[in-house]
């Protein structure tokens, strides 16, 4: 496909320095996916993009777009950052998970659509101070089907039925209801709790939620039922997780305050 001069609606993923002076930079996008851009002379002192390619900065961008290749970032016109995320060790370990989730999840030069409206509404949840592990375990349960694993949460995968009691089986791929259980010895055993909030994650516009609350032991449960999924069926090692399981280990250890979103001078 040939380059084109265009404006999109863009989403920091990640930064790394490129030579000397220069930056990749890659997007989430709108239109095309993924998508990595060169920026010449990104990392020079006074560089008048430095300010718009920051971590978690979203908005509207002019570049030379190649789809599946190297695109070139000309200008910025409209761009915001998150700038409570950044400091905090907590929002920000879920936040660069999430991102790196999302970039392993959509193939480059192809369109998400309203993917990217859920993905920059999961973004501002986590700055406005809701709970960031809640809010990605959303995204972790609706990314599934992008690799390739689409759970049915409906009703029992066998019968149907939705009111019984339900756990998840991975050997069935969905929820096996309790007049069922015995099929699967080895599911995962999950509260009515956990099982009904995977349930509503999977189809959660996150664009409408307002509160996010969960109790701890649900939250304990949520995190481990996922990554199990993601272990066992999906089967992606992101340095991002690993360093979000060693926090969360420590998170578990300690009752650190709870985070309030900073007051705007």
């Amino acid at each position: 496909m040939s380059r084109i001069n265009t404006d999109f609606a863009g989403l920091v993923l990640f930064r790394r320095p490129y030579r000397e002076h220069d930056l990749l930079v890659k997007f989430l996008t709108r239109d095309y996916g993924p998508a990595m851009f060169f920026i010449r002379g990104g990392q020079r002192k006074g560089s008048k993009l430095a300010p718009a390619i920051l971590p978690f900065c979203y908005g509207t961008y002019v570049g030379w777009l190649a789809p599946g290749e190297l695109s070139y970032l000309v200008a910025a016109k409209e761009v915001h950052q998150l700038k409570h995320i950044a400091p905090d060790l907590e929002a920000n370990a879920y936040a660069t998970y999430l991102l790196d989730l999302v970039g392993q999840a959509f193939d480059e030069g192809q369109g998400i659509g309203a993917w990217y409206d859920q993905v920059l509404a999961a973004l501002l949840l986590i700055e406005d101070g809701k709970d960031p592990q809640v809010i990605t375990n959303v995204l972790e349960v609706q990314l599934l089907g992008r690799f390739g694993v689409a759970p049915l949460w409906d009703g029992c995968v066998i019968c149907g039925r939705s009111d019984r009691l339900l756990d998840y089986s991975e050997a069935f791929g969905g929820v096996l209801c309790s007049d069922h259980w015995d099929r699967d010895e080895h599911r995962l055993h999950l509260s009515s709790k956990v099982v009904s909030y995977l349930r509503l994650f999977a189809h959660l516009n996150l664009a409408k939620v307002d509160q996010v609350t969960v109790d701890p032991a649900t939250r304990r449960g949520l995190r481990r039922a996922l990554d199990q999924i993601y272990n066992d069926q999906v089967g992606l090692r992101l340095k991002s997780k690993h360093f979000l399981d060693s926090l969360a280990s420590w998170d578990d250890q300690l009752t650190l305050p709870k985070r309030e979103r900073p007051k705007e001078d």
